[in-house]
């Protein structure tokens, strides 16, 4: 059975889609935003640090992009994750 709030981690180089992202989890009340991250490195640390229910991936990042990032988090707190990307093409 599963709790609410779902707490959930953020992880996104780009301002405006962190932000974006913040306000579309946030509409739910059955979501909680625990925490935000810049790139893929931070967002390893964060989800160690807070451990959240489930996390949110950017796959293009500086640092560390969210592939890598999406390894140590598997190899280390095994977080549900939703991987997010504005670069798609048709059949992705």
């Amino acid at each position: 059975m599963t709790q609410f709030p779902v707490r959930v981690l953020v992880v996104d180089d780009s301002t405006f889609m962190r932000g974006a992202l913040v306000r579309m989890i946030e509409k739910d009340s059955r979501f909680k935003v625990v925490g935000i991250a810049g790139n893929g490195k931070e967002g390893v640390e964060k989800a160690q640090e807070l451990k959240p229910d489930v996390m949110t991936l950017d796959v293009e990042m500086p640092v560390m992009n969210g592939i890598e990032a999406l390894r140590e988090i598997m190899a280390t707190v095994k977080t549900p994750v939703i991987m997010v990307s504005t670069l798609t093409e048709a059949g992705a």
